[in-house]
């Protein structure tokens, strides 16, 4: 599966999932920041709107702003005042006579005195405030990473230091940008939004057609998500993540399909890695990124735990050594090391009992990678525990890496002969392609040892 595939995919995942409140929107913001950004911008939407700013539309806006603020529109107004002994102001004497007549009509002091202003709370002027608050809200977030220059901010701001104190300036003693109100929190409304890009001057247009896109940002134009996640602005720092994102996603789509039941997705709180769950029998709970904390389960590797012809680590080494070569059909020598993993939990309620889908993702085609995947794999299978207690292997030092459907890596699309998954069954664990992941999963469940149904 190619980037751009990848990236189709994910994209419309987030809209089908994220952006319809379904999944947590600050577990996705956690992993398509840049690294660099602190927890800050683990809020979607600051996510989002930095890389709103990011846009080099929108830098191009900041730097006409000095010039064409000088010339914003106004309305002209008429406020009445009533005044005693004094005028100030044109003298509305109808308006005079009536307030004489309905409060003292012996007094000949009172006046009521009309003055001309310019209104500055015009239509456009409060599209022009909120953009200008939007972009000056978020640098003043980023700035410190902003003009660090990472590598992420591209070459928008970067080198702009200038700018960027020339909008603070703009915000904080603007003349014109200070007298138009602040807007409230529901406006611009779609009258204001039309009235700006019905104007005649361009910073007006300008203004409304990046809160359109803004806009379309923050509610889940799938156009938008994609560009997001394909500008280097904010796509994770290697597409590993992406990957794995992507498998994760799979995972829901496939176990919605399966048990005809939509996920009930949990809210990320500190120590917990539960990302969803089905309820019935079995209760189905998926687990992402080191996961299972909440229900006590780890992955601790111990050499030589209990007297065996063979320790965990020295049958996880033989084993994977075994898988790698039937699976590449050709000999091989030895490797080491583990990363994250995909933890799917299910529990038979009825007799409290629970068996587990343990997947390890590489966003990989390297032989080496791969191999190094399996090796991970079976040593997750392996030391796998729930309460410190071994969830697989018996006293005879057999079975540890459960019933050979227990354990699953996801690789890229390889161009070369691999096993396929129905001529997996002898083996320890399964190894499914980016391209076989919908399908070949669905198999994987429906195992009746696994038996997610």
């Amino acid at each position: 599966m190619n980037r751009e595939a990848l990236i189709d995919q994910l994209s419309q995942d987030i809209v089908s999932y994220v952006m319809a409140g379904s999944f947590e929107e600050q577990q996705i913001a956690r992993e398509i920041k840049p690294e660099g950004l602190d927890e800050r911008f683990e809020d979607y939407r600051l996510l989002l709107d930095l890389h709103f700013i990011l846009k080099e539309d929108v830098v191009n806006f900041v730097r006409k702003l000095p010039k064409r603020l000088r010339s914003i529109s106004t309305e002209t107004k008429t406020v009445s005042r009533t005044r005693r002994g004094t005028v100030d102001g044109h003298i509305n004497w109808g308006s005079t006579v009536k307030k004489r007549y309905s409060q003292n009509p012996s007094d000949p002091s009172l006046f009521v005195c009309d003055n001309r202003s310019e209104d500055y709370d015009t239509p456009e002027n409060i599209v022009l405030k909120r953009l200008i608050s939007v972009i000056y809200e978020t640098i003043d977030q980023a700035e410190d990473y902003i003009k660090k220059k990472y590598d992420w901010a591209q070459e928008t701001w970067q080198g702009e230091d200038e700018l960027i104190e020339e909008l603070k300036q703009i915000v904080e003693r603007n003349v014109h940008v200070r007298r138009i109100r602040k807007p409230e929190t529901y406006e611009p409304t779609e009258r204001m939004m039309i009235a700006a890009e019905s104007s005649r001057q361009p910073i007006y247009q300008e203004a409304a057609d990046l809160l359109r896109t803004r806009s379309n940002l923050l509610s889940g134009d799938r156009s938008e998500i994609r560009d997001l996640l394909n500008n280097t602005a904010i796509t994770p720092d290697d597409d590993e993540t992406l990957f794995e994102l992507y498998v994760l996603f799979r995972f829901v789509s496939v176990l919605e399909s399966v048990r005809d039941q939509q996920a009930q997705f949990k809210p990320i709180q500190s120590g917990r890695k539960e990302v969803a769950k089905f309820d019935g029998e079995p209760e189905l709970v998926l687990y992402y990124d080191q996961a299972g904390t909440d229900r006590d389960l780890s992955f601790v590797v111990e050499e030589d735990i209990t007297e065996r012809d063979l320790s965990r680590s020295e049958k996880v080494q033989e084993v994977a050594y075994e898988v790698s070569n039937d699976y590449f059909k050709k000999k091989f020598q030895n490797y080491t090391n583990r990363p994250d993993v995909i933890v799917l939990e299910i529990r038979d309620r009825a007799s409290d009992s629970y068996e587990y889908l343990i997947t390890e993702v590489k966003n990989s085609t390297n032989t080496g990678t791969i191999r190094t995947g399996i090796k991970e794999t079976l040593e997750y299978l392996a030391f796998l525990r729930v309460n410190d207690d071994f969830v697989f292997g018996d006293e005879d030092g057999e079975d540890y890496f459960g019933g050979g459907w227990n354990g699953l890596l996801v690789v890229q699309d390889l161009d070369r002969e691999t096993t396929a998954l129905g001529e997996q069954d002898d083996s320890e664990i399964k190894i499914l392609q980016a391209s076989e992941l919908e399908d070949g999963l669905e198999r994987v469940l429906d195992r009746t040892d696994l038996n997610v149904e």
